[in-house]
Parts: C-alpha cells; structure tokens; sequence
C-alpha cells in the first residue's frame, strides 16, 4: 500500500457496528469497509456543505414541515445532479487508489449505496439545519 492509502486508511472511523463477513456481496463489503467509514469522516464537511445548499436555494427549507424536510433532503440527493455530484467527490477524493479501483467495477450499485448512506446521515441530523434563531430560542 502507497503512503497515500495508509494515511488515508489511519484518519478514518472505527465503525464496531459495520460487520464484514465472508459471505456478504462485493457492493455489502465495499459499503462497510469503506462507504461507511469514509462518509463518518466527512460527516461535518457533509453538514456545512448541505447548509450551504439550503442557503443557495433561498432557505426555502426552514419552511417546510418536517416530512417535507425530509423530502427535500432526499431530492437534493437524488435529483440534483451538481450537489449528487459535489458529495460524490468528497467521499471517492478520499478513496485509495485500490478502493478506486474496485469501486470503478461496480460505481452504479455503489453509488446507490454511498447516496443512501448520505441521505441517512443527514436526515438523522435533521434538527442540525434548523434556523439559527429557532436553536437560540429553545
């Protein structure tokens, strides 16, 4: 392993509850060796920048109602291909280059499964894109 993949490998979580067994897929694997690990990382760059994302779109988010919080952040997930494709580049930029390699064989199924775990993470942190205001008013 280059010096790279070892620095990388040394700054991300222990994750105790990302079990890897032999008989799970290829896709189960890569996810809880590396997706997981990788996307606990950059969870607080994952917040900021999903703040800035509210922020750019007029903060039309502080507005709705909870399930359409919801619904908001799993369409910018989805749909919005220049943030899909922003959080995508924080996560792979953090790859070895032979997680690369194995994540190009296959990057259709995992980026479904890196997707997902985002959207989880931001929606379990939901009450971290409440209005300033509110947060001071509790």
């Amino acid at each position: 392993m280059t010096t790279r993949s070892t620095d990388l490998i040394k700054l991300r979580p222990l994750i105790s509850t990302a079990k890897i067994y032999d008989n799970m897929s290829s896709e189960e694997h890569f996810q809880n060796a590396t997706l997981r690990p990788v996307i606990k990382s950059q969870n607080d760059l994952l917040i900021v920048v999903f703040r800035n994302y509210i922020a750019k779109h007029k903060n039309v988010f502080y507005a709705l109602s909870t399930q359409k919080q919801l619904d908001y952040i799993e369409n910018a997930i989805q749909k919005d291909m220049k943030f899909r494709n922003s959080v995508k580049g924080m996560i792979i930029g953090l790859f070895t280059v032979e997680e690369y390699e194995l994540y190009i064989t296959n990057s259709s199924a995992l980026n479904k499964r890196m997707m997902n775990l985002v959207k989880e993470r931001l929606v379990s942190q939901i009450q971290l894109f409440q209005k300033a205001e509110i947060l001071r008013a509790i």
